[in-house]
Parts: C-alpha cells; sequence; structure tokens
C-alpha cells in the first residue's frame, strides 16, 4: 500500500524513471498536448470530462511523491485578451497547494512561447493532461533531488 498521495500506476512509472531536472507537465484542457511535449515524454490522459480532473488535483498529488526545484506556470502575453484579467485564480490554488505541501518554492511564470519551448525539451518526461477548464492553468514542474536520509559508514 503506498502512503503517497499519488496512486496511479503509470504516472508513478515515470516519474519513478525520471531523475534530477526531469520536467512534468500538468496541462489543462486546452493545452496541445499530442504536439508541444519533450521528444522523451509520455503523455497520460486524464482527462475525464471538462473539469475533471483539474491542475490543482494533479499538482497537489505529485508534489506528494517527488522533490520539486521549480514550479512555473504559463505565462499570459500583456496583448493577450486575457491578460486584462490579472494572475489567473488557479494561480493562487497552486500557491496554496505549494504551502500546503511544506514547499517553499514560488510559481514562477514562463511567458507562452518561451513555456512551450521549456516544455518541449529532452528533459521534459511527462504531460498529465487534465479535462481543466481552467485558463492558463498549465503548471510545469522541474524534479529535485531527494537529500540523503543517513549518513554512510
Amino acid at each position: 500500500m503506498l502512503k503517497t498521495q499519488l496512486i496511479h500506476p503509470e504516472i508513478l512509472r515515470v516519474l519513478a524513471r525520471a531523475g534530477h531536472h526531469g520536467k512534468v507537465l500538468i496541462a489543462d484542457g486546452n493545452y496541445p498536448a499530442s504536439t508541444k511535449k519533450g521528444p522523451n515524454a509520455e503523455v497520460i490522459c486524464m482527462n475525464l470530462s471538462p473539469g475533471l480532473i483539474t491542475c490543482a488535483q494533479a499538482l497537489r498529488a505529485v508534489l506528494s511523491a517527488v522533490p520539486v526545484d521549480s514550479i512555473h506556470t504559463m505565462g499570459i502575453p500583456a496583448d493577450d485578451p486575457y491578460a486584462k484579467y490579472g494572475e489567473p485564480a488557479a494561480w493562487g490554488e497552486f500557491k496554496t497547494i505549494i504551502k500546503q505541501a511544506g514547499l517553499k518554492t514560488k510559481i514562477e511564470p514562463i511567458m507562452k512561447w518561451d513555456f512551450y519551448k521549456a516544455v518541449e525539451s529532452a528533459d521534459h518526461v511527462l504531460t498529465i493532461q487534465t479535462g481543466d477548464d481552467a485558463l492558463w492553468a498549465n503548471v510545469l514542474i522541474s524534479i529535485g533531488s531527494r537529500p540523503p536520509d543517513r549518513q554512510l559508514k
């Protein structure tokens, strides 16, 4: 029996094989997951229906399973029609989840087209495609390293 909040066997398999700096994309329902991915990435579809599952739900599960170096959202270009609404509500939810996970990591936006380039890197190992209908809810996680539990004698 697993103690982590993440119990999806395929996601766990990919995360277990990923190393330090591996990138995990949690994609909202609007993200072009089949075309905007790295050459080594697997796509696991968790988009049951509109709104299920959400990026926040996936983020909570992933953060329970892996150490994290950085967390990026897709930044909104100033000329985008949605920019006038300010920071997306999903980002506030992500900040709460990160804090609840005991992380001091800050969310850092990467502008849209640079975000796509970051995802398309060779380090991208996994996309979790959600059915989240929130706008600008994409999250790119860079996996950290596990600190040693004890000194070898």
